[in-house]
């Protein structure tokens, strides 16, 4: 259970983007992605942002709701959750959240830098046109900077790994940059996911396929975290793996 739900100012209403920012012990960054955020979006976006933080002992809620209270009264909101739940769940929980409140379009997207603003109002207006908007990596026009050979044959290695055996025509399966329609969160059995991390990607992408929904991936640069810590781990290297097979039996 949460511990609290939404903290929130007074005067909110609900507009059509949704940017979800699931945290843990990411104080050095809130702040900075936050505006960045809004400077790329604007006014025209009528982006607001949910922050998903996991009781970080960094203080991390703390900044964002001093930010709700005295700068962004309309445009941001937080839940902050009793422990360390997890990615999977913090995205889920953000979903739920903005599909509630009647969000046509919710964007999955790092606290870190890793995702970079400037590509918002790209995917934002392209999802015009398509379902879901996959932030990838791995199409012309798309790459990585600041990752060593090991980490890009890890990831570029786990999203073909998983391309092949769900047969899913998806360069950037892991990729956690991501725009959806409210009409596939609502469609897929939110409730029924228990992956986490790069599966979780993996899952929700395969999932939406599978529902036939028309998926766009919109090529971006992806720069390694400029402050913090990675949460990358082995334990989620590994569920990805076995995953994998057990998506492959969804009807």
């Amino acid at each position: 259970m949460d511990t609290q739900g939404p903290i929130r100012c007074e005067g909110r209403n609900a507009v059509k983007t949704l940017i979800v920012i699931p945290t843990y012990n990411e104080s050095q960054n809130i702040e900075r992605i936050i505006r960045s955020i809004f400077s790329a979006t604007g006014d025209t976006a009528n982006a607001h942002i949910l922050v998903v933080d996991d009781n970080s002992p960094d203080g991390t809620a703390a900044i964002v709701e001093n930010l709700m209270c005295l700068d962004d009264k309309e445009r941001l909101f937080l839940i902050v959750r009793d422990r360390k739940r997890g990615l999977g769940t913090a995205y889920i929980r953000g979903f739920q959240w903005g599909l509630g409140r009647g969000y046509r379009l919710i964007i999955e997207m790092d606290a870190d830098f890793s995702h970079n603003p400037i590509y918002l109002p790209g995917m934002i207006q392209e999802a015009d046109h398509y379902d879901g908007i996959v932030g990838s990596r791995y199409v012309a026009g798309g790459g990585v900077r600041g990752w060593g050979p090991l980490r890009k044959i890890i990831s570029r290695g786990g999203s073909l790994y998983a391309r092949l055996i769900l047969g899913i025509p998806i360069h950037d399966l892991t990729g956690g940059f991501n725009l959806w329609k409210s009409d596939i969160l609502e469609r897929i059995d939110l409730t029924q996911i228990r992956s986490e991390g790069y599966a979780f990607q993996i899952e929700l992408k395969y999932r939406a396929f599978k529902k036939g929904f028309r998926l766009l991936e919109f090529p971006i640069i992806f720069e390694d975290r400029r402050q913090g810590t990675s949460k990358m781990s082995k334990r989620i290297i590994l569920e990805a793996i076995y995953r994998v097979w057990l998506l492959k039996m969804l009807k």
